[in-house]
């Protein structure tokens, strides 16, 4: 993960993308929590490794993306 000082707007940026991320793939990955969880910044390694483990290219992907 990018440990660097993140701009607000692209903390932002990838809270969305976790946010969509589960909705996406949900059935795929995340499928044992709860489909109305709330993902803050916290919560975006667990998004990024369910991805990855689970997740397929596409998953993989988006993790990739999450990761920037």
């Amino acid at each position: 993960m990018n440990t660097t000082q993140e701009s607000p707007e692209g903390r932002q940026r990838r809270l969305e993308l976790a946010r969509q991320a589960l909705k996406d793939f949900y059935a795929l990955c995340f499928w044992s929590y709860r489909e109305d969880a709330e993902i803050t910044e916290e919560k975006i390694p667990f998004v990024i490794r369910g991805l990855r483990e689970h997740g397929g290219l596409a998953g993989y992907r988006t993790a990739a993306e999450l990761c920037r």
